[in-house]
């Protein structure tokens, strides 16, 4: 098996690996050594034209394929990956810092995001309505928006582009994909690979380049017909102002500020681990990463101690050391989350594990902050870093009322061996997922990234993703009588 090798400084443009329009290259660095991988292709708003001008021609014919040779064509695609997985989790662990475990991870679960909407594609159908006399037919079909625009951030860029890229090629769209210019290789792997899976020319397109310039012009493009965009919270309210002009359907995944739940009579033994995995696991750099822990005070202060020791144990290293816990993934981002070690602490929260930067240059200590007050930026703001929030409750009324005490909607992991009382707060917690007894949402096939209140609103590759590159149509017939 040759290595996939992704051409240096080139979109994918219409089939082709073309360099930006007036030769302009961007640096991708190594976040451990802060030494050049590979240069990729600095692009702007003549490269976004030339990528939305490929995808709307290649959209009728795209349209018109049948959806079972669109799967097939996914399904193809998907096995290219798996024989790909270690170069592309190296482009992943590298370009974002993480061990070189969790690329391959995430390059397994692309896989599965790929090949379940290959199955899925011939499976969408729309709907026959009742009539009031047998003299009318009404019926519903699904049908392609066309052109559609999707933008991703840098920490998990693999899942993000399956998550999103494979549903709206299964329905029928074109796609221009943005990647964020600080992990841009292993979507462009990806998209060398669905080349070579034989996707038709314009299809599937790919422009690198900085936010304000590729980015915006994607978004704020008169001939885009769609949009996905998962990033800030801040930057969605502004894609979604651009999306107004144009009057586009955008669907957004945001920040999160999840909680781990733990009631008196969880397993410790189970949470425990699961919890510092969930702050720890790409240096807490996800939106649904377990930043907030809520302990019933009967328990607190051994679930605390044991939660410290855990991130106290998490070794450090570079991607291809393959240990725990990687760097923060640029300076932007290391002095974010040290920002916020240096103030958690003179507002008066106890440091139990951690709590400043670690020996190496871009890392930070794995942090528990203990005795934190709902008005400290810590609990209420989004850190992207391995940092641990902790709060007490007494009783599930509280829980649910500090569970529930965020601008954000996301994920919510609740620990008990009571079953009412956890299927009483999945109801009552404002919040897209819920999980019990585990962290997210291993085991469930087709699970939906739902998310509420400033979170977003997307389904994030689950069941329902491929209604939301559709766009319904309902035709009513008269049957006359002849």
């Amino acid at each position: 098996m040759s290595e996939l090798e992704i051409p240096v400084a080139r979109h994918l443009i219409d089939g082709a690996w073309v360099p930006a329009a007036d030769k302009g290259e961007l640096p991708v660095v190594d976040p451990a050594t802060g030494q050049s991988i590979q240069p990729v292709a600095r692009g702007g708003r003549a490269d976004v034209d030339a990528a939305v001008a490929a995808a709307r021609h290649a959209f009728p014919g795209w349209a018109a394929t049948s959806p079972s040779e669109r799967g097939a064509l996914l399904g193809r695609w998907a096995a290219l990956l798996i024989e790909h997985i270690e170069d592309l989790a190296r482009y992943e662990a590298q370009d974002v810092g993480k061990p070189l475990s969790g690329g391959r991870m995430n390059g397994f679960i692309a896989h599965g995001i790929i090949e379940y909407f290959a199955g899925a594609a011939d499976k969408l159908t729309g709907v026959t309505l009742p009539t009031r006399t047998p003299d009318f037919l009404g019926f519903t079909t699904p049908e392609p928006y066309g052109v559609c625009a999707v933008t991703i951030p840098w920490n998990v860029p693999m899942v993000l582009t399956a998550a999103n890229v494979a549903p709206a090629l299964a329905a029928g769209n074109t796609v221009v994909l943005k990647p964020s210019e600080v992990a841009p290789l292993a979507p462009l792997a990806l998209a060398e690979l669905a080349r070579a899976a034989g996707f038709p020319p314009g299809v599937l397109n790919v422009v690198t380049g900085l936010g304000p310039d590729a980015g915006v012009a994607l978004t704020a493009h008169p001939d885009i017909d769609h949009i996905s965009f998962v990033g800030s919270t801040a930057t969605g309210r502004a894609v979604m102002r651009v999306a107004s002009d144009n009057l586009v359907p955008v669907k957004l995944e945001l920040g999160g500020k999840s909680p781990n739940v733990v009631f008196a009579d969880a397993d410790l033994d189970v949470a425990i681990p699961a919890i510092v995995g969930s702050i720890t696991e790409n240096a807490g750099q996800n939106c649904y990463a377990g930043s907030r822990l809520l302990v019933e005070e009967s328990v607190r202060a051994e679930v605390v101690e044991r939660v410290a020791e855990g991130m106290r144990a998490v070794r450090l290293g570079s991607w291809d050391q393959d240990l725990d816990m990687g760097p923060l993934v640029n300076e932007t981002q290391y002095r974010r989350v040290l920002g916020f070690l240096e103030e958690t602490p003179r507002e008066g929260a106890r440091v139990v594990a951690g709590g400043g930067a670690a020996d190496a240059p871009g890392f930070v200590q794995p942090t528990v902050f203990d005795r934190v007050d709902p008005g400290m930026r810590v609990v209420r703001e989004e850190v992207f870093g391995p940092v641990l929030a902790v709060q007490g409750f007494s009783g599930t009324r509280e829980a649910v009322e500090l569970m529930n005490a965020t601008d954000f909607g996301l994920l919510a992991c609740v620990w008990t061996d009571d079953v009412s009382r956890a299927l009483r707060v999945a109801g009552q917690v404002r919040s897209g997922q819920v999980a019990v007894n585990q962290f997210h949402d291993a085991g469930v096939i087709g699970f939906p990234f739902n998310m509420q209140k400033d979170s977003g609103f997307s389904r994030g590759g689950g069941y329902a993703a491929l209604r939301e590159y559709t766009q319904e149509k309902a035709v009513a017939v008269r049957l006359l009588d002849r």
